[in-house]
């Protein structure tokens, strides 16, 4: 079985949380019989269309990007190619050049479209693109949403129920994953731990408001568009239990995410829509700390069983909660060991890729019909 991935950007141009999910659904389907190709944008298509974890990650010509969509004349005429070889097309909203390819293509074959996000910041764009969209969503032939959660609190993933199913995003385990610890590094007391990409949606403004309010360390992992501005305020506050550490190898990484007291998560935005940060600390049975923002982060972080849930933008609740962290270990460690059970009984790519596999399947079985 032949499935496309149509999405922007993909590795190596970028690897996000999207990004990261259409890799793990590759490799954690490649074992099932499913050969996947991933299309995607590039300013450099010639020499990032590469070879990737065993798949293929081809790239058309990125012209142009306005208001974080990337635009191209060339990519139809190779998503016609790529969708003439393909058994599926599985695309990734949102992008709305996406839903314009599907209807001027016209590819004719079974297609699926995970909605990671309802559109939150371009608003006023929203409102010209809602009739494409509507029509898009409308005309392919399954929806998956990444969390009931999410599926229950967006208003447009409503509208569609019947053709919607929830496939939670798994990643590999990497718990015996090797680690290394630069004495840099090293932390002589408790400290949270923050990783992903330094984005406006993070809440991280409200994390550093918090932090004279907790006495252990914040190690805030990544980097990302508001990473400077970020540094200087730590720095103008003298905030010297923050630490910035930017990105780092995935064995630091680890290293950092198998010490620390607890993984914080203050997101406020419900662009952050599922939270794979999140799945690595359950991954690494760490207790974690999120917020309610009736996305995805509250049915991977379960409250009061894998760690706290507070509210989002909420300085003094979320230093509570980290503090409660710090008095209570013990109980800290009941939740770290309930969030990889958790892991194992919800988020592993296996059952990702099975569940995947599964739905092109039946798309393929009634596409034949």
């Amino acid at each position: 079985m032949r499935v496309l991935h149509f999405f922007k950007t993909y590795w190596p141009d970028t690897f996000g949380g999207i990004e990261r999910t259409i890799d793990a659904i590759a490799r954690s389907t490649a074992g099932l019989g499913v050969e996947t190709t991933v299309l995607s944008l590039s300013r450099k298509p010639l020499e990032r269309s590469v070879e990737f974890h065993g798949h293929r990650a081809v790239k058309a010509r990125l012209d142009l990007d306005i208001a974080s969509t990337g635009l191209s004349l060339g990519a139809l005429g190779q998503f016609a190619r790529e969708a003439a070889e393909a058994d599926i097309v599985h695309y990734h909203f949102p992008w709305p050049y996406m839903d314009a390819a599907h209807f001027l293509v016209r590819h004719g074959k079974p297609s699926v479209a995970t909605y990671h996000s309802d559109i939150i910041k371009q608003r006023a764009l929203k409102r010209v693109y809602a009739p494409l969209m509507q029509r898009f969503l409308g005309c392919v032939d399954s929806l998956v949403a990444t969390s009931p959660n999410y599926a229950a609190s967006s208003p447009v993933l409503a509208r569609y129920r019947d053709k919607l199913e929830i496939i939670p995003i798994g990643l590999e385990d990497e718990v015996d994953a090797e680690e290394m610890l630069p004495a840099s590094l090293a932390m002589d007391r408790p400290f949270f731990l923050f990783a992903g990409v330094l984005r406006y949606y993070k809440g991280l403004d409200v994390l550093l408001d918090a932090a004279s309010l907790v006495p252990g360390d914040i190690v805030i992992l990544g980097s990302g568009p508001l990473e400077d501005r970020l540094r200087r305020r730590a720095q103008a506050e003298r905030l010297t239990n923050v630490r910035f550490v930017g990105a780092l190898p995935d064995e630091e990484k680890v290293a950092l995410m198998r010490r620390c007291c607890a993984f914080v998560f203050p997101s406020n935005e419900r662009s952050e829509a599922f939270g794979l940060s999140l799945v690595e600390a359950a991954m690494f049975a760490r207790p974690m700390i999120s917020t309610e923002i009736s996305t995805g982060t509250s049915y991977v972080n379960f409250d009061g069983e894998t760690g706290l849930v507070v509210p989002p933008n909420d300085a003094q609740a979320l230093a509570a909660a980290m503090n409660e962290i710090i008095r209570a270990p013990e109980r800290a460690e009941q939740w770290g060991a309930s969030a990889r059970r958790r892991y194992l009984d919800l988020f592993t790519a296996e059952a990702m890729g099975r569940r995947y596999c599964a739905l092109y399947t039946r798309l393929l079985t009634q596409g034949r019909g």
